[in-house]
């Protein structure tokens, strides 16, 4: 079975406060990914390549904390982080805190390919995408009004909005999941991180193990919420972890880390997990979920609550 599911971040999602235009907005982006990405599953491509163009479209929409719509950090700058694994081969690529590179799910995935190592950052990351030769982009291009005014409360609030209890707005992540029909599976994450952060602060998303997981013989899983939680519960390898150790299912071990670990040592946040066969498993603890799954059954949903 071919399958992909995809996420836009978790938190507060109040329905009250969100418009229809708005609300249809989110769910036209979340569908165009989705299927952007069952396209690519679905002509045989690779889960790897199917992750990829998922991503690439949340990472190019404004609506979501990852690529255009990335949220500022306290100096007024875009600092983004992308991560993908590769299920089969167990390789992987990550960036941190670019400032000039349109898509980093397509560097991080260079990173992987194209290098020895397994997470880059900064300058040196830049560097290295001048040297594969992407063309980097001024720190205009992913300025928005919306991001803008929400660091502007930030500051005058003098808060670094790391809990996603606070507000949709200030944080967030995008990521995608899938099972090709060679049974390989890839997990792509990418963010902005959180607005006001300061110091050069990395979330869970390019760490390998937290935000961002894939093994074949088990799931593969990406992660989305309150960063510094998913990294110290190590949420992504923990589901994994769990299916290989205790043979539970991995809807199974996604529920009871999401819902315990995580929640019992205070973090918020969700995941979107694929197992070995195929099967999707959105699980999250909180308000609501930017979310969709598709697969070779005819299932086909986008939801936020």
């Amino acid at each position: 079975m071919i399958s992909i599911a995809i996420h836009g971040g978790a938190g507060v999602i109040n329905r009250a406060s969100m418009s229809d235009e708005a609300e249809r907005a989110y769910r036209a982006d979340l569908g165009r990914a989705l299927d952007a990405g069952y396209a690519v599953l679905e002509k045989g491509g690779s889960s790897l390549d199917a992750t990829i163009a998922a991503v690439r479209i949340l990472e190019d929409s404004s609506y979501f904390n990852a690529g255009h719509g990335s949220v500022f950090s306290h100096a007024g700058i875009n600092e983004l982080d992308a991560a993908i694994m590769d299920g089969a081969t167990q390789k992987a690529g990550a960036v941190a805190g670019v400032k000039h590179i349109r898509n980093p799910i397509e560097l991080a995935r260079m990173v992987m390919e194209r290098t020895p190592h397994v997470l880059l950052s900064g300058e040196g990351a830049e560097e290295f995408a001048l040297e594969q030769g992407v063309t980097l982009v001024p720190g205009s291009y992913f300025y928005t009004e919306r991001r803008w005014k929400q660091l502007e409360e930030a500051r005058k609030n003098e808060r670094v909005a790391s809990n996603p209890q606070e507000d949709i707005g200030y944080f967030g992540t995008v990521g995608a999941v899938a099972r090709d029909r060679n049974g390989n599976l890839a997990a792509a994450t990418s963010t902005g991180g959180m607005t006001n952060k300061r110091w050069g602060r990395i979330g869970d998303s390019p760490l390998i193990g937290a935000g961002t997981y894939a093994d074949n013989e088990t799931c593969a899983v990406s992660a989305t919420g309150s960063g510094e939680f998913f990294i110290r519960a190590v949420v992504a390898h923990e589901i994994c972890a769990r299916v290989r150790l205790s043979k539970v299912s991995a809807a199974e071990a996604a529920r009871d880390v999401i819902h315990g670990k995580l929640k019992d040592i205070g973090g918020d946040g969700g995941v979107i997990v694929v197992d070995r066969n195929g099967e999707l498993s959105l699980e999250f603890n909180t308000e609501g979920m930017f979310r969709g799954a598709r697969d070779s059954r005819g299932r086909r949903e986008v939801a936020i609550y």
